[in-house]
């Protein structure tokens, strides 16, 4: 027995010195293998079992627990049951409803959004999930490569510039209101009170199963329109996990307060706290001055954040009882390291979940630790279920660098590589709706053998010699900014919709203590024309949302290609806009002005120093 203490007692003392995550890795493995072989489970029940039935289960064993609260009111797990089946019976009646047919979604950050999808999910109707800041071009494109069969709004005239489209289409409009007086729009909200709370047949999804379309959730990539990535049931089943995996249990209480368009506050947020059977405190936006507020009032245990989100919280006013508050657990992404420390060192001892992933990918990462500025950690259990690697790439070209055999070269540890998940049965890539160019775009051939296939995620990572993984930055014609995608080709095309601007080469530039890039433009005037900074002023506020507005304009003579005709992105990246050291003219939107303003030193030092706020 002493000779077996004294074994034990030197694998304790080997593993702390030289495997010092084996504790946290190892409760990481079990919980992952845990959810692995609940979602087999549910695979393998006939009719399959989807996240609804999972919530009308919990309607069932607590029907007075809280579901959500929302802006002062409370809404318990049976009543958003009996409020979905009255959503349900209205479309049913109203739109002709069958299983199979998509119906989308443009609804703000309200309980409604809510109760409308799960009503949809119970006729067996994917859900058309639209970012509720797009208008005119971008919503009739993501309308339209959803297939939708009828679009649900909240505003009116969020809808009126694309309406007539829409009627020469055959496209229902229904309106949550009680009434309405358009043409082509049709009043819900008169038919949802009138419709009858009984739960619907489950016969009417009765050919729903794990590989069924469930959500279209849209994403821009290195095209520019965004693109409607398809989430099956069992990607809504994988995304609910993380909130057990994290360490969210049964008596949490969980704050949304990131669009419930986005994967965040839908997939993980939402889903997940039906998966946990917890309360949720949905936020229309968030707001910086009121979230410890909030935290406090709803006795908030577990928050989602993008690295904004941290940012703003570390840049309010100081207070004596920052620490005073129930968070223990922050889930999200795209934090700065020193965001994060500050965050930690102001707000306490809350562990940060930092993860990767994407919509439509098929690998993903979490940071189940407390290492800052990790985005996960390699393991060999993960490796083996969901096969990925990291490849050489060559930034200029934009392309991963290959031998002389035509395959990819593996990253060494500690180099920069492109992340590439190989498609398999386990871990598919399903694509885009409505694009085969883009999904095609999105595969990658003889990575490290002929004939493989992989899933690129046009993102750049780093692994290190402790496995830790950490994000570097994207590629393509993609940048991120407040939280949100930017996809340089749309806002070119709206840039170039005024009158006196012949070309736009649009791109993110970094700006000292804000995550992300910003928006800039280099442009090309018509001949004989001169930078018209108040059409272009107009134009931006309203054809884009803010973040996707460009902040910095540049007038060029003419714009750098490249020997295939791209527009070169990398040296104007590199140059940013100082504009001490860049002789172009320089402009700057000016929201106060309400239009663009010659970017002057004295402007360029007040952004910096963050005295003009981006």
């Amino acid at each position: 027995r002493s000779v077996l203490a004294g074994l034990a007692l030197l694998c304790f003392f080997y593993i702390s010195a030289f495997c010092p995550y084996f504790g946290e890795d190892f409760a990481y493995i079990l919980k992952s293998i845990k959810c692995g072989i609940r979602l087999t489970k549910y695979k393998k029940i006939k009719p399959f079992y989807s996240i609804l039935d999972c919530f009308l289960d919990a309607a069932k064993r607590h029907p007075k627990r809280i579901f959500v609260h929302f802006e002062g009111r409370s809404y318990t797990y049976g009543e958003v049951d009996k409020q979905s089946n009255k959503v349900a019976r209205a479309l049913q009646a109203e739109a002709r409803l069958k299983e199979g047919d998509t119906v989308a979604l443009f609804l703000a950050n309200e309980p409604s959004f809510i109760w409308t999808w799960l009503g949809l999910a119970k006729l067996g109707c994917p859900a058309a999930l639209l970012n509720f800041n797009i208008r005119s071009k971008s919503l009739l494109h993501c309308f339209s490569c959803s297939e939708s069969y009828c679009l649900i709004v909240e505003l009116q005239d969020a809808v009126e510039e694309v309406l007539p489209t829409l009627r020469e289409r055959g496209i229902s409009v229904y309106l949550m209101s009680d009434s309405c007086s358009v043409q082509g729009i049709t009043a819900l909200s008169d038919k949802i009170s009138k419709a009858s709370d009984q739960p619907l047949s489950r016969d009417l999804r009765a050919n729903i199963h794990i590989r069924s379309t469930a959500l279209y959730i849209y994403t821009s990539g290195t095209t520019g329109l965004p693109k409607a990535a398809i989430v099956t049931h069992e990607r809504v089943w994988a995304a609910s996990f993380l909130q057990s995996i994290c360490g969210v249990t049964a008596e949490d209480i969980f704050y949304i307060n990131l669009p419930l368009y986005h994967s965040a506050g839908f997939l993980i947020g939402m889903t997940g706290a039906i998966e946990r059977g917890i309360t949720i405190v949905l936020k229309r936006k968030f707001s910086a001055s009121q979230f410890w507020d909030d935290c406090k009032k709803y006795d908030i245990t577990v928050m989602q954040h993008i690295g904004e989100t941290l940012r703003y919280l570390c840049n309010t006013p100081k207070k004596d009882d920052e620490k005073n508050h129930k968070v223990r657990i922050a889930i999200g992404n795209g934090v700065r390291t020193d965001v994060w420390s500050e965050f930690l060192h102001r707000f306490g001892d809350i562990k940060v979940r930092e993860l990767y992933a994407a919509t439509e990918g098929n690998i993903g990462f979490i940071n189940y630790t407390s290492k800052i500025g990790a985005v996960g950690r390699v393991n060999f259990v993960h490796r083996f279920f969901f096969p990925y690697t990291l490849i050489k790439f060559d930034i200029e070209k934009e392309e991963p660098v290959r031998d002389s055999q035509g395959l990819c070269i593996q990253a060494a540890v500690g180099e920069t590589g492109l992340l590439v998940g190989r498609v398999t049965k386990r871990s598919p890539f399903v694509g885009y709706a409505g694009n085969k160019e883009q999904t095609e775009k999105k595969r990658l051939r003889d990575v490290l053998k002929k004939g493989d296939l992989y899933f690129n995620t046009g993102d750049l990572l780093r692994f290190d010699k402790e496995n830790f993984v950490y994000f570097q930055d994207r590629v393509g014609d993609t940048f991120r900014w407040k939280g949100e995608n930017v996809a340089t080709s749309e806002v070119a095309d709206i840039l170039t919709m005024v009158h006196c601007i012949l070309e736009a080469n649009v791109y993110g530039v970094k700006v000292e203590g804000h995550e992300g890039r910003v928006g800039m433009a280099a442009l090309t005037l018509e001949e004989g024309q001169k930078f018209d900074c108040s059409a272009t002023y107009t134009q931006v506020v309203n054809y884009l949302p803010a973040y996707a507005r460009p902040r910095f304009i540049r007038i060029q003579p003419c714009l750098e290609m490249t020997g295939t005709f791209k527009m070169k992105k990398v040296k104007l990246v590199e140059e940013g806009f100082n504009p001490a050291h860049i002789k172009d003219p320089l402009y700057f939107l000016d929201p106060e002005k309400k239009t663009y303003v010659p970017l002057t030193e004295e402007i360029y030092r007040a952004v910096v120093s963050k005295e003009v706020k981006l």
